[in-house]
């Protein structure tokens, strides 16, 4: 007698910023860090938001590769507008949540360590709680603590089900990239819905 199988489907599935937000979630709990609904929303978005190459890589004379957060320190002090000005602060203290969190090692190797990143994103994220057009509580908040938010992306990126944050923003900038159904399927069974983004074909 054959037995008729389910494919295989999550209980729920979410986008990509919902997954990060799920396990910041999670993180939070378990750490004890006393958190907000706005603050971990901007944070699974900023996750999700460097998935894409794109958005985490400068092109700089036909090179891609990320500024390092000092010279973007320089750039916002040397900026008279002071839109662009908070425009490269956001994007120097997210970098500094972001790559602090994930790649820890990679950076202590060439000598730059905690404190720096530390030093550099709470520093452009003081700025932008006095000065931002928008997010001006969230930015506050990160300004405090920024140690526990760098322990809160570290955790949400932590290995699950046999897979990191960084092996599931592979797949899914893949996907992106090329529009394979088998690497929806795989979202979708990790309960991350891909059709939230458009691929790229």
């Amino acid at each position: 007698m054959r037995i008729a199988t389910l494919p295989l489907r999550p209980l729920q599935t979410r986008s990509l910023p919902d997954y990060f937000r799920d396990r910041l979630h999670q993180g939070a709990a378990e750490q004890s860090i006393p958190t907000d609904e706005d603050t971990l929303w901007y944070l699974g978005e900023l996750m999700s938001r460097f998935a894409l190459s794109d958005h985490l890589f400068d092109a700089n004379a036909g090179r891609r590769g990320i500024r390092p957060l000092a010279l973007l320190y320089a750039d916002a002090r040397e900026s008279a507008d002071e839109q662009h000005r908070c425009r490269v602060l956001q994007r120097l203290g997210d970098l500094a949540l972001f790559l602090g969190a994930l790649y820890p090692e990679i950076f202590a190797r060439r000598g730059v360590r905690r404190d720096y990143f530390v030093g550099m994103g709470s520093s452009a994220y003081d700025y932008l709680a006095d000065n931002a057009r928008a997010n001006r509580a969230v930015f506050r908040r990160l300004t405090h603590r920024f140690a526990h938010w760098l322990n809160l992306i570290a955790f949400a990126a932590e290995r699950e089900a046999g897979m990191s944050a960084g092996d599931i923003l592979r797949l899914h900038t893949l996907w992106r990239e090329t529009g394979n159904p088998r690497l929806a399927e795989q979202l979708r069974l990790l309960g991350i819905h891909p059709d939230t983004c458009h691929a790229v074909h």
